[in-house]
């Protein structure tokens, strides 16, 4: 009988480190993507975008197209990225990585 319940304990610690692995394997796998295609992205925006008006910004249609990814999963890496940002313009899913710069009104100055 001993012998039946540490081959039950072997086998569920088994099970328990096997499951752990799957699992940090998962993990690192899809930080890993992530970072070699916020990588990709950020590289070819850098070329195709630029600091001035009406260059700042690609689509996501765009970059999908010309990265061989599909434009869900350029969303998400934008969206995940500190470096990418989505415009807050009258133009939708059109991103860039030139921060903006805040202007202040004369309204809220106040000497």
């Amino acid at each position: 009988m001993a012998t039946v319940i540490e081959g039950v304990i072997v086998g569920g610690a088994g099970g328990a480190v096997a499951g752990m692995s799957v699992y940090l394997v998962q993990y690192f796998h899809s930080k890993f993507s992530l970072k070699i295609d916020e990588r990709i992205v950020y590289s070819w925006l850098e070329k195709n975008t630029s600091n001035e008006p009406g260059n700042q910004f690609r689509s996501t249609r765009a970059i999908a197209s010309w990265n061989n990814v599909t434009e869900d999963r350029v969303r998400f890496v934008c969206s995940q990225s500190k470096r990418i940002f989505l415009s807050t313009g009258k133009v939708e899913d059109i991103w860039g990585i030139h921060e903006r710069e805040e202007t202040l009104s004369t309204d809220f100055i106040h000497g």
